[in-house]
């Protein structure tokens, strides 16, 4: 898989970078700001970028901005904002106009690297696009009606979804409410 990250912390965008490698991923640029991470994304045309929220200049929201440029710009390519902070309101906005291929994982959660390299790529395209609109509250019928695919489709994509999340079936817990907060907290 081709990255590009973008952390303006050069201990921290080493490291990432490092790590990548090591698991036979191909980190063709590490930058430090926003306008950087575009212009990277723009010649070297990656499968993923990992971005940042806080940037240079303002250190405030540069990140998620560039996120949202960049999906407007290159829709093909996947998104995981790897930030310290939750920006909530800025996430929910970025997630809700292009689900798929987005995630959002806050770094005192990863416990290990290994949960840090399968949330580039834990669930497919289509399956983020489910579970996404399943956390805005959708029915299998209205994800059906929105993804232009049938019922059963979308349920077999919820199987998977509750599959790779771990959620196995429960008297006492919703799947699809511990789904969508995964999905959040992502």
């Amino acid at each position: 898989m081709r990255i590009v990250i973008a952390e303006d912390a050069v201990i921290m965008r080493d490291g990432l970078s490092a790590i990548l490698t090591r698991r036979g991923h191909d980190v063709v640029a590490a930058v430090g700001g926003a306008e950087a991470l575009l212009k990277a994304v723009c010649e070297y045309r990656p499968d993923v970028a990992v971005i940042d929220v806080r940037m240079p200049p303002t250190h405030t929201d540069e990140g998620l901005r560039a996120a949202a440029a960049l999906r407007q710009r290159f829709p093909g390519t996947g998104v995981l904002v790897f930030s310290q902070y939750i920006e909530a309101h800025a996430a929910t906005e970025l997630l809700s106009v292009t689900p798929a291929g987005i995630g959002y994982l806050l770094k005192d959660r990863v416990a290990d690297v290994s949960q840090f390299i399968d949330a580039l790529a834990e669930l497919t395209p289509r399956e983020r696009e489910v579970l996404a609109l399943l956390a805005q509250g959708r029915s299998n019928a209205a994800i059906a009606g929105e993804l232009f695919i049938t019922l059963k489709v979308v349920e077999k994509h919820v199987a998977n979804i509750f599959d790779k999340l771990g959620l196995a079936p429960s008297d006492s817990d919703n799947r699809r409410v511990l789904a969508a907060i995964r999905y959040l907290q992502s």
